[in-house]
């Protein structure tokens, strides 16, 4: 099940009754990764034509149209299947490809993706595109919305504005949790602290209001601060 969330996140409850949350890649950073991958598509297609134009010469010139052909289309459905959704420019920018629910992007699904770029650019018009990724939810084109899939940020990629939101604990006194957590329930405390910048206030307080009851026994009438100032007595800064 997918749930959207106040933000730009997506909360997806796994059928294990397990919760996580994915943060699609806006409009910039995906043409830029567009764009890398385009750079590398056209020394790809250098180094095949220079390749196949020996063989062009026993085989006829059909090979090296077909084989530039398959690079042409099929470049993002090879990388997306074989590096767990992520062409080169996703991979350096952070990003990956995946199903709706989160679950890694299938064969049928990443080619129907693929093959719906020709409407995305239709005559090297991209309006159709622009329009879909800057409106829709979760910024989706339209090959995301029929193959039900969605280009994320990878953990690694969030990791830098985790890490920026935990200077933010620092702002905050210092509370003592009303019990004793458990790990678990620690790095949940953490994660939301370094999580804080993504959320934005309101949603961050939808969330703590949430669990804040269980620690305290009572309802905080600032959640957000609260947890977060249980995340400075845990972080020890």
């Amino acid at each position: 099940m997918v749930r959207r969330n106040q933000d730009t996140s997506f909360s997806v409850l796994t059928p294990e009754g397990i919760e996580f949350v994915l943060y699609p890649a806006g409009l910039l950073i995906r043409l830029t990764a567009y764009g890398l991958d385009s750079v590398i598509q056209f020394f790809l297609f250098l180094a095949v034509e220079l390749g196949v134009s020996i063989l062009a010469r026993i085989t006829g010139v059909w090979l090296m149209l077909l084989i530039l052909f398959l690079t042409s289309w099929f470049y993002h459905v090879f990388c997306e299947l074989m590096f767990r959704g992520q062409s080169v420019g996703k991979r350096i920018l952070g990003l990956r490809v995946v199903q709706s629910d989160g679950s890694p992007v299938g064969p049928g699904s990443s080619l129907l993706r693929n093959l719906l770029r020709f409407a995305d650019t239709f005559m090297f018009l991209y309006y159709i595109m622009l329009f879909s990724v800057s409106l829709s939810p979760g910024f989706r084109r339209l090959g995301d919305w029929v193959a039900d899939t969605l280009v994320v940020y990878t953990a690694n990629a969030q990791a830098p504005a985790r890490r920026a939101g935990l200077a933010w604990i620092g702002h905050f006194k210092k509370i003592s949790p009303g019990r004793n957590l458990s790990y678990e329930e620690k790095q949940a405390i953490l994660s939301f602290a370094g999580r804080y910048p993504l959320l934005g206030p309101d949603r961050a307080e939808e969330l703590a209001r949430i669990y804040v009851p269980s620690l305290s026994g009572r309802v905080e009438e600032n959640a957000a601060e609260y947890l977060l100032g249980i995340a400075h007595t845990l972080s020890g800064g």
